[in-house]
């Protein structure tokens, strides 16, 4: 959730009615309004996490962008993505284009601010969610991104552009794709998620999950607590000690979101709110020893009764 800040004038007008009469003059009473007080000083504000807010320039410690000035009004921007071949097969490669549009005047945006070391993240999740990838696409001198892709099996998969164009606040956009498969269109099912947040063993460490409160209730802040083993080595990876991608089991919301707190050491903090009561898939990544460790637990979120 983004916030805003809004500062409203408060406008004054005094009106006298004129009499017919010319002899009759018509004066107005002198104001005893106070005068309006001048707006107090902005704030320097993190454009990835609002919340985060200082009275002098600097860096933001959560996420380590540049704090701005001011807190912009937000605008979605447009994210155009094509593929060649436009009829896209399972194992076959294809590329992906992707070009941003301004919202307001539809011309093509050609400048970007660098987010975690990168211009535009991707991340891409099949309908069954079985399907992970965060990768970069790389910028071309006309202000588009180019990536390719191999699908795996047919079915429907979404693609989450991650990017933050110059003059405007960051972008997080889905689009579809389609992967039929032989003659038939894919069936297009949700996910069949069940509750899992048994340790997982990844590459070169194992991690550990502990939610609070231990029932996750939509619309309230969930605190995610991580533990990894061993924590020597851990190391930032894309400037930050770890990367979350949270999707619902309908593919509706998808969240990328870094640690609340985080110092290399064995444990990181999460601070979340689940928009729904669904179950989400949510994929951590972490960096040890120069390897990425990608770990995936499937979080049950209810309504508060």
């Amino acid at each position: 959730m983004r916030l805003r800040r809004f500062l409203l004038p408060l406008l004054a007008a005094s009106f006298l009615a004129a009499q017919n009469s010319p002899s009759v003059p018509v004066t107005q009473a002198p104001s005893t309004a106070p005068a309006a007080s001048a707006p107090g000083p902005l704030d320097y504000v993190c454009p990835m996490d609002p919340d985060v807010r200082s009275d002098t320039p600097g860096k933001c410690p959560r996420c380590g962008m540049t704090l701005i000035l001011g807190i912009p009004e937000e605008r979605e921007y447009r994210l155009g993505l094509n593929l060649e071949p436009e009829v896209v097969r399972p194992t076959m490669p294809v590329n992906m284009t992707f070009r941003v549009q301004d919202p307001s005047t539809g011309a093509p945006v050609s400048k970007f601010i660098v987010m975690h070391e990168k211009l535009f993240h991707m991340f891409i999740v099949s309908q069954d969610l079985a399907y992970f990838v965060h990768e970069h696409p790389v910028p071309q001198p006309d202000g588009s991104f180019i990536y390719q892709e191999r699908f795996p099996k047919p079915g429907m998969y979404r693609i989450l552009g991650d990017f933050y164009p110059e003059g405007g606040t960051p972008q997080l956009i889905a689009r579809t794709v389609i992967v039929p498969g032989g003659s038939n269109p894919p069936v297009l099912q949700q996910a069949s998620l069940q509750p899992d947040l048994t340790p997982k063993q990844a590459e070169n460490m194992s991690v550990d999950l502990v939610t609070e409160p231990a029932q996750p209730i939509a619309g309230m802040k969930t605190l995610m607590f991580f533990h990894v083993k061993p924590a020597q080595g851990l190391e930032k990876y894309i400037g930050a000690w770890a990367h979350m991608l949270a999707v619902s089991d309908d593919l509706v919301d998808m969240i990328h979101t870094h640690p609340f707190i985080a110092d290399g050491g064995p444990q990181l903090q999460f601070n979340m709110i689940f928009p729904r009561a669904r179950t989400y898939r949510v994929w951590v990544q972490f960096q040890r020893l120069g390897v990425v460790n990608t770990v995936a637990f499937d979080v049950p979120v209810k309504d508060l009764e």
